[in-house]
């Protein structure tokens, strides 16, 4: 759902200078009365305002124009990026107040666009919000060479509940479907309807492995208890890892599939197509110099967990780098140093946590394993100040001790723990 275009046009005509609301292709635009007062009506087709619809959101141009005469007229254009278009404010006079009454309506029509994005039963993003999420999210995925990862859900038996209850009813459940999917959701995830008793949750940084964790949780939350008026429901999900160079249409094509097989196989559980990014090992940047490259197989299946796990990994990068770039910036890697004092205190704090939460037996030697990283972390921060440390003891201590001996090797004690709470739900995640 869109937001219609006489409205639109309405707040448009109302403001006292030009306006011109470029459209996704030439000869698609629409100017004001004002506009088209002071201009000749091809000039919204013209070289200059094309430009700026191809690049929106940047500041004031120079944009020449042609009267009602034919002479050229140089004014001054701005281009906000809206969900029809682009719009374009002229400005003639150099004065603020129409840069004021600009800002103020682009303000207005995006509070109009986020309302009209927006599923108003359940307050989810609608199936429009999710085609350009998700164009996002594949750009996002390809440009930083991460995962992302789609979860289709749908209640199970749910025809009978507006059968048998009225709609009302019916879209009470939805409502409170959608609240416990979100109390499971990180932050960064994004919910939509996608249609009926359909939602899809969009997790970005999240392979196919977390993302059946993820998916399992959710089962659980609809399924562990009753929901008002109705009683227990439960709901099928199916999960897919978006694959370099495949179209979203083909991406939703293998969720919608893995929803059919977790339905096919008696509903109430979770269909995991596993295959993904996350799976294909590259060694070498473009510029062969090595890296550290993130696994599918280091994740443990809690999203959070995972998240700071990657991160550790684009440190050890970025340490590299440091170690490339040490003589032009002899500097850099005492920065990169303290990023890492910060996520790495950061990071155990809330694994402990998690592990507390889950009864993990050697919780107390795990503490233990933590607190001596950090001790000898905090004695490489000092021997960096007294210059009796390099930056080749830095890339040791994070790769080789806090990568490979402890997050590879002592963390994956637990993980089995984690996977198998999911592995108790009687062989509900399938793949």
């Amino acid at each position: 759902m869109a937001v219609q275009p006489s409205l639109l046009q309405s707040l448009i005509q109302r403001l006292p200078f030009p306006l011109v609301l470029l459209g996704k292709a030439p000869g698609m635009g629409s100017a004001n009365d004002r506009f088209t007062a002071e201009f000749r009506s091809g000039e919204i087709d013209c070289a200059d305002l094309q430009q700026l619809a191809d690049n929106p959101g940047g500041g004031w141009q120079p944009v020449r124009l042609r009267d009602h005469d034919g002479r050229e007229v140089v004014a001054w254009a701005k281009a906000a990026p809206m969900e029809e278009g682009v719009l374009v404010l002229i400005d003639r006079s150099g004065g603020p107040a129409w840069k004021d009454e600009f800002r103020r309506l682009q303000g207005r029509i995006t509070v109009l666009e986020s309302l009209s994005a927006t599923d108003r039963l359940t307050g989810a993003w609608n199936r429009v919000q999710l085609e350009r999420m998700v164009d996002m999210e594949i750009s996002r995925a390809k440009r930083f060479d991460e995962s992302v990862t789609l979860i289709l859900l749908d209640i199970d038996h749910f025809k009978p509940v507006n059968d048998t209850h009225g709609h009302l009813i019916g879209d009470a459940v939805l409502q409170e479907f959608v609240g416990r999917i979100r109390e499971c959701m990180r932050d960064v995830d994004s919910l939509f309807r996608w249609g009926g008793d359909e939602f899809v949750v969009l997790a970005p940084s999240v392979a196919y492995h977390g993302g059946a964790v993820l998916a399992e949780r959710l089962r659980k939350a609809i399924a562990t208890a009753p929901f008002a008026h109705v009683g227990p429901l439960t709901a099928s999900l199916g999960v897919t890892e978006h694959l370099h160079g495949a179209s979203a249409e083909s991406w939703f094509q293998r969720t919608d599939q893995a929803l059919y097989a977790a339905k096919a196989a008696g509903r109430n559980r979770v269909h995991v197509d596993r295959q993904g990014n996350a799976d294909i090992l590259v060694n070498q940047t473009e510029t062969g110099v090595l890296r550290l490259c993130w696994q599918a197989t280091f994740e443990c299946g809690e999203p959070t967990i995972d998240a700071e796990h990657r991160e550790l990994f684009d440190l050890g990068n970025a340490m590299i780098a440091a170690a490339i770039e040490q003589h032009s910036q002899p500097g850099l890697w005492r920065t990169t140093l303290d990023s890492m004092l910060i996520h790495l205190a950061q990071h155990f704090r809330h694994e402990e946590a998690l592990l507390s939460q889950v009864g993990y037996a050697r919780l107390a030697e795990h503490q233990r394993a933590h607190a001596g990283l950090m001790q000898r972390a905090e004695n490489l921060k000092a021997a960096v100040e007294r210059g009796g440390a390099t930056l080749g003891h830095l890339i040791n201590f994070l790769i080789k001790d806090v990568i490979v001996m402890h997050l590879l090797k002592v963390d994956k004690d637990f993980y089995p723990l984690l996977r198998g709470e999911n592995a108790n739900s009687a062989g509900r995640v399938s793949s």
